[in-house]
């Protein structure tokens, strides 16, 4: 039902966006405010208080990720009932997916969360060698994974990521895990000691690295960037000043930004993660194309730790993670794996060293890759004028949003036209000073006439701002 429900005037020093999340609380605490409650509009509780939309949004949405309200696209959002809080679960999930299977192309309502590949050959490719899998597994059916077992599989992962940019890697530094979050949480697990240890992420940052340290009580430390990536004097202050164990960057495609960490940055901090004693753990996943300089593999590889996935080249479906570890550091990392749930499904384990080696696969990959520029350049030329961060091997992009659009108020506004994107608040810390940008994926699964009609939606939202004043 609708409430009538409104806070008095925000009074006190801190964050106007903390005093309207603490009336809400106390509202609830006090019952003024009841289970299935529905909340006034945005906007509407901007105006009675005489702040800005974007602050009411983003304590909408920090009470939403705790639990205490629910968001229901298109009614509204409602106090939550008691059994639905979900303590643990603080934040929206890391990757939704963007198109239905066997569902019709969308027309009104795109999903732009997290991208979505187009079908290129991969489908039937996978289907084929399941087959073959079904009718002469190499391990079996009956046994529990072994590491001599899940070797083939290895070896394949290895031949996939050679490069030049990656330095050796063989079989023996490789442990497979079920997707690239899976990776970074099997790192913590084995890098991170100590009662309460700190994890070093980039001023945004892929929002699985703070929920993987957040799960191991690990505190999360964001180090400032620039257009580069982190910044060297940012790294230092912070390994000086916390007892930081390890650094997680993302420097070939960085998640949300679509930026690239140069030779010099990176060998930069490099040299920082030497003196301080730092590990380095360098998320992969979203690269497509070729790596533009050498990892930190590469560069550091006493104490990098690198991650890659089948997960946005070829499909997420399998749940299928690459973890590197430094040399000598396997073994530990493969003990961690193991006491976690012993392996991968030996079916898995067969039909990844059967797909990686098919040589089929390449041509797929490169043809989803192809496709996903087509998607980007239509962004782009529908975009064309505002301050957009593209590349077109990258399946995201991100926008800064000009004078007058706050995040979180061009968010909401964006679903009300049928266009779910992300705000920068989501790969930022809580307490951060965050841009008005939002990231938006590609999605493929979409058709490419539906895919432009809401980047078209979002160009008529920034071709006309809301009219608001303070006054």
């Amino acid at each position: 039902m609708d409430t009538i429900w409104q806070p008095s005037l925000l009074t006190g020093q801190g964050p106007k966006y903390k005093a309207v999340m603490q009336a809400i609380r106390d509202s609830i605490a006090a019952n003024s405010l009841m289970p299935g409650e529905k909340l006034p509009p945005v906007r509407d509780l901007a105006w009675k208080l005489g702040i800005t939309p974007g602050t009411v949004a983003r304590a909408y949405t920090l009470l939403t990720d705790d639990g205490t309200l629910v968001a229901e696209v298109g009614r509204g959002t409602f106090v939550s009932a008691p059994d639905h809080k979900e303590p643990l679960l603080r934040e929206l999930p890391i990757e939704v997916d963007s198109a239905t299977h066997n569902a019709e192309a969308q027309d009104d309502q795109v999903n732009l969360f997290s991208p979505h590949l187009p079908i290129v050959g991969q489908a039937g490719l996978i289907r084929q060698l399941l087959a073959e899998v079904a009718q002469d597994p190499p391990s079996g059916v009956m046994h529990y994974p072994t590491r001599v077992g899940g070797r083939p599989a290895r070896a394949a992962a290895a031949r996939w990521l050679a490069s030049p940019m990656l330095g050796p890697v063989g079989a023996d530094d490789i442990v497979l895990a079920h997707g690239g979050q899976n990776a970074i949480m099997l790192i913590f697990q084995a890098v991170l000691r100590g009662r309460k240890p700190a994890v070093l992420v980039e001023e945004l940052a892929y929002p699985g690295f703070r929920r993987a340290a957040e799960l191991l009580r690990a505190e999360v430390i964001p180090v400032a960037m620039d257009e580069d990536g982190i910044l060297p004097e940012a790294l230092e202050a912070a390994a000086r000043t916390h007892d930081a164990q390890i650094l997680c960057t993302s420097p070939e495609v960085h998640n949300p930004t679509c930026g690239y960490s140069p030779l010099a940055r990176r060998q930069d901090l490099a040299a920082i993660a030497r003196r301080y004693d730092l590990q380095i753990l360098e998320d992969d996943c979203y690269r497509l194309g070729d790596a533009q300089a050498p990892t930190y593999r590469k560069l550091a590889p006493e104490r990098s730790w690198y991650v890659s996935s089948l997960s946005k080249s070829i499909t997420p479906a399998l749940r299928f993670g690459i973890a590197v570890a430094p040399p000598g550091q396997a073994p530990t990392l493969r003990r961690t794996a193991e006491y976690a749930f012993f392996g991968l499904a030996t079916p898995m384990t067969d039909l990844c060293a059967k797909l990686l080696d098919d040589p089929r696969l390449a041509p797929v990959a490169s043809r989803a890759r192809e496709e996903i520029g087509q998607y980007v350049r239509s962004a782009v030329n529908i975009l064309g004028g505002y301050d957009l961060a593209w590349r077109a091997d990258v399946p995201f992009l991100w926008l800064r949003l000009p004078t007058g659009w706050r995040a979180g108020a061009f968010v909401q506004a964006a679903e009300t036209q049928g266009v779910r994107i992300r705000s920068a608040e989501e790969y930022a810390s809580r307490d951060a000073r965050v841009p008005h940008a939002v990231r938006f994926a590609i999605n493929a699964g979409v058709s490419l006439s539906s895919f432009e009609a809401a980047i078209g939606r979002l160009r008529d939202l920034l071709d006309n701002p809301p009219e608001l004043i303070g006054v």
